[in-house]
């Protein structure tokens, strides 16, 4: 697998001029959800994308998927549920597990969020000659094909 290796390899320079640009997608991004009401932090945000994605998961699995204890995740839930954007109910395959889906206002808070975001990138993409804005969705869509794919090695071994 190729890596960018040491600061004079040519491939380490192309990484940081790729993550340099990147910048400006992150913050873009980032931008839209500032916005939203309730403010939510990156973890809170996804958690409901998880919840939204993974209907009824439980909240050891919430805890695996965001890279966090169970304790601090059922926290968070309790946070996310104070502020109705998520529920907890009774797991349709056990009832003793509790399983987390996302209420009504949490679906549209979702929906709000991702209409901001893709009217902002409009905006930006609309200041891009077309040829350059095919250049870089082609471009994302490569990298997000490689991204899943170094994800997916990296859960292997």
């Amino acid at each position: 697998m190729d890596r960018a290796g040491p600061p004079d390899d040519p491939l380490h320079d192309f990484a940081v001029q790729v993550a340099e640009a990147a910048e400006a997608v992150v913050v873009a991004w980032a931008q839209a959800s500032h916005s939203a009401s309730p403010r939510l932090s990156a973890l809170q945000l996804e958690a409901l994308l998880i919840a939204r994605r993974s209907p009824g998961i439980n909240l050891t699995g919430l805890a695996d998927e965001v890279g966090a204890a169970p304790p601090a995740v059922s926290r968070l839930c309790d946070r996310l549920e104070a502020a109705g954007l998520l529920r907890r109910e009774p797991a349709k395959t056990s009832r003793r597990e509790i399983g987390l889906v996302l209420t009504l206002a949490g679906n549209e808070l979702i929906d709000a969020l991702f209409a901001r975001r893709y009217a902002l990138f409009g905006d930006i993409l609309a200041r891009m000659p077309p040829a350059e804005r095919e250049h870089l969705r082609a471009g994302l869509l490569a990298f997000s094909k490689a991204a899943r794919s170094a994800g997916s090695d990296q859960e292997r071994g």
